[in-house]
């Protein structure tokens, strides 16, 4: 692989989809924020600072992904659509660079949209004076984005084979199997039937294990201290390690299409 090839494609994918999306995104989220700081106290008595700072971390998780979802999905069926990739790999560019330069602009794109998301969190929870662990929330949302960036590498693994509305459909599949991948497994162990507990080890092996890169709770509400950092590493590394198995599932299969 050539680097300079792959930034110079996350660069494009960077450029189009910040001018595109992320202003408006931005300014939803705050308005929703200002909207929520304003309600709650009317509703929600004495409890209304820690519903503000599970909302806000919340919102910042479903906007992360259905940008990383809807986006990621159609970054290789929009330029299978618009001929366009039969134009740049005919240039000096793999498909394993085009895949993986795709990725990572789009990862770019996230990482800023959750760093400004956060500094706008931030400063809600500032302006209204509620008390919050800065330590603990940073973490959080480092992991948010590791999760979110492994749902991109899923959206991309299947923008890569299919058409953009089964992709968008398969990986908020993965999503959602991917959160309760634990509880399937818990489930199996308890139940007495050998299939189902074969079942659902199988498919806990196959689907990540999104929960590993949830810290939301734990930096909210404080029920449980977040994970040792031995813990936190051995976590990272997981979703690292699934984004690039998935990114060179979509490679391989990329690399066998006809156009």
């Amino acid at each position: 692989m050539n680097f300079s090839r792959i930034f110079v494609m996350a660069s494009n994918v960077f450029q189009e989809v910040i001018r595109d999306r992320i202003l408006y995104i931005i300014g939803f989220y705050t308005l929703i924020l200002a909207a929520a700081m304003r309600i709650l106290p009317e509703i929600a008595a004495t409890t209304e600072g820690k519903i503000f700072l599970d909302f806000g971390m919340a919102l910042m998780g479903v906007i992360g992904l259905i940008v990383s979802v809807f986006v990621g999905t159609g970054l290789i069926n929009k330029e299978i659509e618009k001929r366009t990739v039969l134009v740049l790999i005919a240039k000096p560019i793999s498909r394993s660079e085009f895949i993986t330069g795709k990725y990572f602009g789009l990862s770019a794109v996230l990482a800023v949209l959750i760093t400004m998301m956060t500094v706008i969190y931030l400063g809600f929870l500032q302006i209204a004076h509620i008390s919050h662990g800065i330590a603990s929330i940073l973490i959080a949302v480092l992991f948010l984005f590791l999760q979110i960036s492994l749902i991109n590498a899923v959206a991309i693994s299947f923008g890569s084979f299919t058409s953009s509305l089964l992709a968008v459909i398969l990986t908020f599949a993965v999503y959602l199997m991917g959160n309760i991948s634990q509880d399937l497994l818990k489930f199996g162990r308890l139940s007495s039937n050998p299939g189902i507990e074969r079942l659902t080890q199988a498919l806990y092996l196959i689907l990540p294990d999104l929960s590993r890169l949830d810290l939301k709770n734990e930096a909210v509400y404080g029920l449980q201290a977040l994970p040792s950092p031995t813990a936190l590493i051995a976590n990272a590394g997981y979703g690292l390690l699934y984004s690039s198995m998935l990114l060179a599932i979509a490679i391989l299969i990329f690399s066998r299409r006809e156009f």
